[in-house]
């Protein structure tokens, strides 16, 4: 695929790993990356919500965008998330991730407040202004902030974002999306959504799951984008159980304990998120493990 846009694909939105000090373990994370790609994946978007960025400091994150394009295969995707409370921060981010090599960012709107859109604006100017291509990550759940399908316009007409990530949950706005802005490639956000917004014309996928069930959310994704709901809705209805996780706010620690009982290393979280309580560590166990024993890979 030497057409593909660099945001185009399956993304994985990576985890990180931490050894026993919980300080990170980029040997970990570098070989999940390799991992990835191995897998057929397309690309990673290290440093988002998934790879708990808000605890890592500058340094930490400057490593991990550094360590996933030292793992990268030539032509896989590094598409590191730049969030920060500040503007200036997420252009320093941008910058770190131009120099280092990564193709693309992942850009949340202004989150410190409920910014307006002269602030939502001027933010993505900021981030636009290093050069790298933009996706903006439409998260309105976290961040208060909604990139409305009016805003995504402007953004887009401005020359300041090349496609979203919808995380809204709001399958209906993708068309209005395309219908005001149609240069703007659409981005599947949840990983339980991806049949709909993939049918709704999606070219990208930044999600979760492929790191515990890799190949069949790869199949998964070819076939909602083909339309091909013979392959798709079967597929889709059994793997929706885990899949619904990733909207969920324990989404980090049941996707890490999918990658653990994989054989994957998954481990645990940073302060503030504490492992999953027994009811839903039990639920998320059960459910994956009916996958793994279902030959899901």
């Amino acid at each position: 695929m030497t057409d593909r846009k660099p945001w185009h694909g399956v993304l994985v939105a990576t985890s990180l790993q931490f050894k026993e000090d919980l300080s990170v373990d980029y040997a970990a994370f570098g070989e999940n990356v390799a991992w990835l790609a191995q897998q057929g994946c397309d690309g990673v978007a290290p440093n988002g919500s998934l790879g708990e960025y808000q605890t890592l400091s500058f340094e930490e994150r400057d490593k991990v965008v550094e360590t996933a394009v030292a793992c990268a295969p030539e032509g896989f995707t590094v598409m590191p998330g730049v969030g920060a409370y500040s503007g200036l921060e997420s252009k320093r981010h941008a910058q770190v991730a131009k120099d280092l090599g990564a193709q693309a960012v992942m850009a949340l709107p202004p989150n410190a407040y409920r910014a307006d859109e002269r602030s939502i604006l001027e933010h993505f100017e900021l981030i636009a202004s290093v050069g790298l291509p933009v996706t903006a990550y439409n998260n309105p759940i976290d961040t208060k902030v909604d990139l409305t399908p009016q805003i995504l316009a402007k953004l887009s007409k401005e020359g300041l974002v090349v496609g979203v990530k919808e995380f809204s949950g709001d399958v209906r706005r993708c068309y209005e999306v395309a219908e005001l802005a149609p240069e703007l490639d659409l981005m599947i956000g949840t990983d339980d959504t991806v049949l709909e917004v993939g049918l709704a014309g999606a070219k990208g996928w930044v999600s979760g799951y492929p790191q515990v069930f890799p190949q069949d959310t790869i199949k998964l994704y070819q076939a909602s984008l083909a339309g091909d709901l013979e392959t798709a809705l079967p597929l889709y209805r059994k793997l929706h159980p885990v899949l619904r996780w990733d909207s969920k706010t324990e989404f980090v620690q049941a996707i890490k304990l999918g990658q653990d009982m994989i054989g994957r290393n998954g481990g645990a979280s940073r302060p503030p998120r504490r492992p999953l309580s027994a009811e839903h560590e039990a639920i998320v166990r059960a459910e994956t493990q009916k996958l793994i024993d279902a030959g899901v890979r």
